[in-house]
């Protein structure tokens, strides 16, 4: 049997451990409330919940950040549900001016344009905390952080990651147990920066798989060649490994010249 993060492991004190840290980061900083992006996917889902569950909905503020022609309806329709139903205010802006604004006179690939799309959320994001003295909040999971899926300061811009510490695998566990709707917790994970992009299609490996190894490496301290005796996946692990390994400086803080 494959090891497993989601096996004998205590989601709901894990939750618990998670809205202690957001009450915590808001008290200490002063700040009079959170804002942070709603996408309609299971992380940001995930992330309001949270936010809700530990300070109140009326502390929390989501931002609908669509791109026009390019954000499925739905995902907006269940970002908009969701907060609905947990009674938290929301705003939307679309993004395409801006992003014009930008790429109408740059010269770019699809990533560039892709990465600038997340760096104009974390903008807005920062323009409204700045004006209602606001934390923001990441949304990124444990298994997007270590794989250094996500945009160097764009959705990693932020003021504090509560759901570091887990696991895509487990959210999805822990977002059924919390009822939130299968339209979002059975939802193929994107970020929606380009027609057709799905992230594991991006990263080359299932996210059940990935997590098993990053369990492997990260918490029971194997080295890469046992994990894939472990696990017979060679090609994966040698995958895993090398995005660790690449994506190591967007976990790190400029590097300063002493």
């Amino acid at each position: 049997m494959l090891p497993s993060p989601v096996r004998n492991v205590d989601l709901l004190v894990k939750y618990e451990g998670v809205k202690a840290f957001i009450r915590r980061e808001l008290k200490g900083s002063g700040a009079k409330g959170l804002v942070l992006g709603l996408s309609g996917g299971l992380d940001s889902s995930m992330a309001l919940k949270a936010c809700v569950d530990s300070v109140g909905k009326d502390s929390v503020l989501g931002l609908l950040l669509p791109e026009a022609g390019l954000t499925p309806a739905a995902d907006q329709d269940d970002a908009v549900a969701l907060a609905s139903r947990l009674g938290v205010a929301t705003e939307k802006m679309d993004i395409s001016p801006m992003v014009e604004a930008f790429s109408g006179f740059l010269p770019g690939d699809r990533l560039a344009r892709g990465n600038l799309k997340a760096r104009v959320r974390m903008s807005l994001l920062y323009y409204l905390a700045n004006l209602q003295s606001r934390l923001v909040v990441g949304t990124g999971d444990r298994s997007e952080i270590l794989l250094g899926y996500f945009t160097k300061w764009g959705d990693g811009g932020v003021d504090l990651l509560p759901l570091a510490g887990l696991y895509k695998t487990e959210l999805r566990v822990l977002g059924r147990y919390l009822g939130l709707p299968p339209s979002i917790t059975e939802k193929v994970s994107s970020p929606r920066l380009w027609e057709g992009q799905t992230a594991e299609g991006e990263l080359g490996i299932p996210y059940e798989l990935a997590d098993r190894i990053l369990v492997l490496l990260t918490q029971e301290g194997l080295s890469p060649v046992a994990a894939k005796a472990r696990l017979s996946a060679g090609h994966e692990v040698d995958l895993v490994v090398a995005k660790m390994a690449t994506s190591k400086h967007k976990r790190e803080m400029p590097h300063i010249c002493p």
